[in-house]
């Protein structure tokens, strides 16, 4: 199975104008939007190049991605909620 990098965009196109303008207009949204980015990179990174990463410190940065994406969606869906 290929790899591929799970874009919080990418998850939730249907989202898209309300991701970014949470992203302009709330500091601690984009605070986790990019700790989210970059963890996704991270692990993308580790698992497309094989290197030595003890199990338990992988699957500890795939947790908090799934951590930050509930967040993330939940900020989403309340914002979607109030327009």
């Amino acid at each position: 199975m290929p790899l591929e990098k799970h874009s919080f965009l990418k998850e939730f196109p249907d989202h898209h104008h309300t991701i970014r303008h949470l992203k302009m207009n709330d500091a601690h949204f984009a605070k986790l939007f990019d700790e989210y980015n970059a963890l996704d990179h991270d692990i993308y990174n580790v698992e497309s190049s094989g290197s030595v990463v003890a199990d338990e410190e992988l699957e500890r940065k795939k947790l908090r991605r799934v951590e930050l994406k509930d967040a993330l969606l939940s900020q989403v869906k309340k914002e979607e909620a109030l327009q």
